[in-house]
């Protein structure tokens, strides 16, 4: 909540991008991809980007040939920094390395939790 330059009390959120990439591979190869941008540095590379709010890696229980990436930033203008930066080679290289395949998802959030909904979140 913050007040308005009318006195108004207002509910603001932030925005903010996040986009779910999927990568797909064999015989292991999309956790190989994962591990090696984690242990090369340039998972913390990114992480440290000005508009980085999050970048981790996840593993699916369904498909073990398929690893997530929830990638979220500020705002547009960060991924567009993030996409001319020298990692993006990198990142391209290692997907080409092992020979992966990609989905991607992209959510606008307003980063703000209704009150009605509130209840139902366990924290």
């Amino acid at each position: 909540m913050c007040t308005n330059p009318d006195g108004i009390v207002e509910e603001r959120y932030t925005m903010s991008i996040t986009v779910n990439l999927r990568y797909k591979g064999k015989n292991g190869f999309a956790k190989k991809f994962a591990n090696e941008m984690m242990k090369s540095g340039t998972v913390e590379a990114i992480r440290s980007e000005a508009g980085n709010l999050r970048y981790e890696y996840y593993q699916s229980l369904d498909d073990p040939e398929t690893i997530l990436l929830i990638d979220s930033w500020k705002d547009q203008k960060s991924i567009d920094v993030h996409h001319a930066s020298p990692m993006m080679k990198t990142i391209m290289e290692l997907r080409e390395k092992y020979d992966l395949h990609m989905t991607v998802e992209r959510y606008i959030s307003d980063d703000g939790m209704p009150e009605k909904d509130a209840d139902f979140i366990r924290k």
